[in-house]
C-alpha cells in the first residue's frame, strides 16, 4: 500500500470516528459515557436492599449497642425500626429490584462457575462471594426464588467455584493487609449469616472523630475514600461483638459523633461516590445495627434513607447497577483532547455552553469528602464526586484547548479556575515527588500512594500553564519520581488501569504510555528510550498491544469481528485478535506524540540504540504504522463499540467505559495524521 493510500484510510477512519464522537453528545453540552454494569455492584445493591427489606420483621434482644455481651439475632416479631418503617409501596420498590438484580445475575455466570465484574471479566473470589451473600439474602426474602431450580443449579456451581478458588483464605490473600475491600465482604456475608462475625475484622470507627487533616497519622487499615465504610462496617462489628471495658465504653460514645461525620459526608445524591457498592456496604451495616440498637437514631436514619434513594435511582434499565453513576466529567475532558488532536480540526463542535460546564464541575468549596482544599475537579458534575489528581489536569488540559474559542469573559474565568487547579496540584504532591489520587501523604496502602499515570498527567497540565518557583519545583520532584517508578524493563505501572489477563493484573502498556504521551526531554533521553523500547517489545503479532488471552476468546465466540489480515504480512496468533482497541490506541498516541524528538539527534545516539539494527527511529515508525493499520481495521470491523474492562476502579474493581475505545482511538488517529511519514511532509514513499 502506498503513502497515499494509506493516508486517505487514516483521513476517513478518523472522520468517522470524530462524528461518532460528537455525536454521542446528543443534546448536551458535554459527554456522559456509560459505565459497564457490574454484577459486583449489583450484587452489593442486592444485599442491602434485601437487608432493609428483612430489617421490617426483625427484632431485637433490647441489649444496647456494643453491649459487653454479644446478643444472637432474634426472631422476627414485627416492626421494630421506626427508620426503616417506609410505605408499603417502597418495601415493594426494593422487592422489585431485588427480583430483577437476581435475574440479571444469572446469565452473568461464566463457564467456571465463578462471577466477575463486568460481563466481559475473568471470575474472581471477591465479586463470587458477593453475588453468594447477595442471592443467600433475596432468597430469603422471596420463596418463588428460593425455588427457583435455576438459582439453586447457579448456587451449586457457585460454590463449587469458590471451593476451588480457595475460599475465604484466598479471598484474604487477594488483598492482604489492605482490609478497604476484604472486611466489607466479609461483613456483607456475616449480614447474610455466612460466616460468623468474628470472621469480620474490628475498625476504629471511633478514628472518623478525629479532624480529617489527622487521618492520615492514626494508621488507619483503609485507604482515604473508605471512611464511610470504616464507620458504618466498624459500628456493625461493634453491635454484633462489642469489647470489654474500658475500651467499650469510649467506642459507644464515639457511635453518635461517628455518625455526624458520616452523615457530613455523604451528598445530596446519597451516594458516597456516586459509588454503588461503597453506597451498599454503608446501608447494609447500619441496618444491621438496628438488631441490637433500634432506638431512633436521627443521623443514622438519615443517612440509610438516603442510601437506599440513592440506589433505587441508579439501576440500569436491566436490572443492574453500574460500579459508579458515570465519568462525565472525564470522559468530557478526554474527548476535547482527542478531537483537538487532529490536525485539521477547527474546535466547531465545541461551544460556550461546553466552557460554562466544565468550569461548573469545579469543586469551590472545602469537600467534606476528604477535606480537599478547593480548585479540583472530580470525575463527575454529580454531587458525590470528588476532586482528585487525575480528573483536575484533565480539566486543565482540556480547558486549555478550549482557549481558542472563548470569548474574553470566559478566557478570564478558564484562566483563573486553571491558576486555582494549579495550586490545588501543588497542594497535594507527596514528598516523594508523585501525585496521589485524593490526599496528600495518606499512607501506604494502594489506591493512596503516588502513582505515575497520575503524575504524568498532573506535569501535562502544569506544563500547559504559565511557570513560577513552586511549580518548577514540583516538576522536577515529579520527574525525579517517573524516573525512580521505571521499571527493570522500561515501563511503568499505573494505578487505575489494569489487565486482566496478566498474572499481576496491571497494566505497563497503559502505564508507559501516559507517562510518554509528550514526555518532556527533561525526563531524559535514557529513560524515555527505555520506555520507547519496552512499548516496541510488547507490541503484539497482531500489530496492536494489550490484551491476551480473554480476547482471542471472545474472537472465537464470535464477540468480535475480524479485524482483517495481518500487517505487513506478519502472523496473528491464532489467526484471531489478541489485541484491545483501547491499549492499541494508547501506545500508538504516545510513540506519535514523541515523534519530532525520536527522530532528532539526541535520541539516535543514545543509549546504545545507534548500534542496534533497525535503529530506535525506524523501528518505531514500524510500529506506529503497524498499529495504526490495526487500528484502521479494527475500525472497519466495528470494535471500538466494544470496551474492554481494562479499568480499575478501587481495590481491583474491574470497569469498561463505552466511551474509552472510540475517544482513545480518535485522539491516536489524530496523532498518526500530524506524522510527516504520514501526512507527506517528507519524502520517504514507503508507508
Amino acid at each position: 500500500m502506498d503513502r497515499t493510500e494509506f493516508q486517505a484510510r487514516v483521513r476517513q477512519t478518523l472522520d468517522q470516528l470524530r462524528r461518532e464522537l460528537i455525536a454521542d453528545r446528543g443534546g448536551a453540552p458535554h459527554w456522559t459515557g456509560r459505565l459497564s454494569a457490574s454484577a459486583l455492584s449489583t450484587a452489593t445493591a442486592i444485599s442491602a436492599l434485601s437487608v432493609a427489606c428483612r430489617s421490617r420483621g426483625a427484632a431485637t434482644s433490647g441489649e444496647p449497642c456494643g453491649s459487653d455481651r454479644v446478643a444472637p439475632r432474634a426472631e422476627p416479631e414485627g416492626d421494630i425500626s421506626p427508620s426503616l418503617d417506609t410505605a408499603p409501596q417502597d418495601n415493594d420498590r426494593y422487592l422489585m429490584l431485588v427480583r430483577r438484580g437476581c435475574e440479571w445475575l444469572l446469565g452473568q455466570q461464566n463457564a467456571d462457575g465463578g462471577f466477575g465484574d463486568t460481563d466481559l471479566s475473568h471470575s474472581n473470589i471477591a465479586t463470587s462471594y458477593l453475588v453468594l451473600a447477595a442471592r443467600t439474602l433475596a432468597a430469603d426474602l422471596l420463596e418463588d426464588l428460593a425455588a427457583d431450580p435455576r438459582l439453586s443449579a447457579s448456587q451449586e456451581s457457585l460454590r463449587a467455584y469458590l471451593e476451588t478458588a480457595g475460599g475465604i483464605p484466598a479471598l484474604r490473600e487477594r488483598y492482604g493487609t489492605d482490609k478497604t475491600f476484604v472486611v466489607p465482604i466479609l461483613n456483607n456475608l456475616a449480614v447474610a449469616g455466612l460466616v460468623p462475625w468474628s470472621d469480620v475484622a474490628a475498625l476504629p470507627f471511633e478514628a472518623a472523630v478525629f479532624p480529617q487533616s489527622m487521618y492520615r497519622f492514626l494508621g488507619m487499615p483503609v485507604v482515604s475514600y473508605a471512611v464511610p465504610a470504616l464507620v458504618a462496617i466498624g459500628q456493625a462489628k461493634f453491635c454484633r461483638s462489642g469489647c470489654l471495658p474500658p475500651w467499650s465504653w469510649v467506642r459507644r460514645s464515639a457511635i453518635e459523633p461517628s455518625l455526624k461525620v458520616l452523615e457530613k459526608m455523604q451528598p445530596g445524591s446519597g451516594g458516597y461516590l456516586e459509588a454503588t457498592p461503597l453506597t451498599a456496604f454503608v446501608v447494609m451495616s447500619l441496618v444491621d445495627t438496628l438488631s441490637t440498637s433500634p432506638q431512633p437514631n436521627g443521623a443514622r436514619d438519615r443517612i440509610i434513607e438516603q442510601g437506599l434513594r440513592f440506589l433505587q435511582e441508579s439501576v440500569d434499565e436491566e436490572g443492574s447497577w453500574p460500579i459508579d453513576t458515570n465519568l462525565a466529567t472525564w470522559v468530557t475532558s478526554l474527548s476535547v483532547a482527542a478531537l483537538a488532536s487532529d490536525p485539521a480540526d477547527q474546535r466547531d463542535w465545541s461551544s460556550d455552553a461546553m466552557i460554562d460546564w466544565l468550569l461548573s464541575c469545579q469543586h469551590t468549596r472545602r469537600h467534606p469528602f476528604t477535606g480537599a482544599d478547593p480548585g479540583g475537579w472530580g470525575w463527575t458534575d454529580l454531587s458525590g464526586a470528588v476532586p482528585d489528581a487525575d480528573d483536575t489536569p484533565g480539566a486543565i488540559v482540556a480547558l486549555g484547548k478550549l482557549r481558542d474559542v472563548a470569548g474574553a469573559q470566559r478566557l478570564a474565568r478558564i484562566d483563573a479556575a486553571c491558576a486555582d487547579a494549579k495550586e490545588w496540584l501543588l497542594g497535594l504532591q507527596n514528598r516523594d515527588g508523585g501525585w496521589p489520587t485524593f490526599c496528600r501523604g495518606w499512607g501506604k496502602l494502594p489506591f493512596d500512594r503516588s502513582s505515575t499515570d497520575l503524575t504524568a498527567h498532573a506535569l501535562r497540565a502544569m506544563a500547559t500553564m504559565p511557570t513560577c518557583p513552586r511549580s518548577e519545583t514540583a516538576t522536577r520532584k515529579g520527574l525525579r519520581f517517573l524516573r525512580a517508578a521505571q521499571q527493570p524493563d522500561g515501563s511503568w505501572l499505573p494505578l487505575w488501569f489494569g489487565n486482566q489477563d496478566r498474572p499481576a493484573e496491571d497494566n505497563p502498556v497503559y502505564g508507559t504510555a501516559k507517562v510518554l504521551v509528550d514526555a518532556p526531554a527533561e525526563l531524559g533521553v535514557d529513560c524515555i528510550s527505555q520506555g520507547i523500547a519496552y512499548l516496541l517489545g510488547s507490541q503484539n503479532a497482531d500489530g496492536g498491544w494489550g490484551g491476551g488471552d480473554s480476547v482471542a476468546r471472545l474472537h472465537h465466540a464470535g464477540g468480535l469481528r475480524s479485524s482483517g489480515g495481518p500487517p505487513n504480512g506478519g502472523g496473528e496468533r491464532g489467526g484471531v485478535t489478541t489485541s484491545t482497541v483501547e491499549e492499541t490506541a494508547l501506545a500508538i498516541e504516545s510513540l506519535a506524540s514523541l515523534w519530532g524528538s525520536i527522530s532528532g539527534p539526541e535520541f539516535s545516539e543514545s543509549s546504545g540504540f545507534a548500534s542496534q539494527s533497525p535503529s530506535l527511529t525506524a523501528s518505531t515508525r514500524d510500529a506506529i504504522l503497524a498499529g495504526s493499520e490495526w487500528l484502521v481495521r479494527a475500525v472497519a470491523a466495528e470494535q471500538h463499540r466494544i470496551a474492554w474492562p481494562i479499568g480499575f476502579y478501587f481495590a481491583k474493581l474491574w470497569y469498561h467505559e463505552r466511551l474509552y475505545p472510540l475517544i482513545f482511538t480518535t485522539a491516536a488517529l489524530g496523532r498518526v495524521a500530524t506524522l510527516p511519514f504520514v501526512s507527506g511532509a517528507d519524502h520517504d514513499d514507503t508507508p
